[in-house]
């Protein structure tokens, strides 16, 4: 399951790059990177679901870390800014899909 939901996180961070150099789908090989990316993100989710992942929890961390990672990408190698607020927030972010899990996981 979690595998599943690892590569689901990768090809959606890679879509998402992807997407911001496509230019508005104005180049092709980003937007078909772009495609791709969601695509096997959405079907790898999938599988992460039918093999038993409790959808808010698999959608929680997909969302946190895929956040996480393009906003620490973005500012270390796209130059975007990364400040000690959106730090934070990230850290809210996974401290919440924490405990999503933490809870799921005392009632199983």
């Amino acid at each position: 399951m979690w595998g599943w939901l690892a590569l689901a996180i990768g090809a959606e961070v890679t879509g998402t790059l992807a997407l911001r150099a496509s230019q508005g789908f104005t180049r092709p090989l980003p937007t078909l990177l772009t495609l791709a990316g969601y695509g096997l993100a959405f079907w790898s989710l999938s599988q992460a679901l039918t093999r038993g992942m409790a959808l808010g929890v698999a959608y929680g961390v997909w969302a946190a870390v895929g956040v996480a990672l393009v906003a620490v990408i973005g500012a270390l190698f796209l130059g975007e800014s990364l400040t000690w607020v959106q730090v934070l927030g990230i850290v809210m972010v996974i401290g919440g899909v924490l405990a999503l899990e933490l809870g799921g996981s005392a009632h199983a």
